[in-house]
């Protein structure tokens, strides 16, 4: 573990992302209450606003890509909940399993950089198109699973 790092817990909260049809008011609003329960603002663009709270981040981010004024995957509301998942053999030992239960892999042809290649992680959708991130630890120095 690098220095000035938590440790990481697998299966814990890494972030979640909120996409809104109306940012200032998600900022007035969000801003609000989660100053309130002492989350620090994170990031700040013209499209979105983050507030940390330890090693897990809220995003609220009005994006061009919303398809739509009500709930699904790529509308507002929620639009997936990210894990850490444990070292990288863990997150690939979780997708070779996933299909069995009801997940499809996301990005196949990025996996496991889909997010960038500073990152290892894999990105699943269940048949209802619920999304989830699970993040590998590069630190991790054994497969806890």
């Amino acid at each position: 573990m690098g220095a000035g790092r938590e440790a990481l817990t697998v299966g814990a909260l890494h972030h979640v992302e909120v996409w809104v049809p109306d940012l200032a008011a998600a900022r007035r609003s969000w801003g609000w209450l989660l100053g309130a329960l002492g989350w620090t603002p994170f990031q700040d663009w013209p499209a979105g606003r983050s507030w940390r709270l330890g090693p897990t981040y809220l995003v609220m981010e009005e994006s061009p890509a919303l398809s739509g004024r009500v709930h699904d995957r790529l509308a507002p509301g929620l639009n997936h909940l990210a894990f850490h998942a444990g070292p990288p053999a863990a997150v690939d030992k979780l997708v070779a399993a996933a299909p069995e239960y009801g997940w499809e892999l996301l990005f196949p042809d990025r996996h496991p950089h889909a997010g960038g290649p500073q990152t290892y992680a894999a990105y699943l959708a269940d048949g209802q198109g619920y999304e989830v991130e699970l993040v590998a630890d590069p630190d991790a120095g054994t497969d806890r699973r």
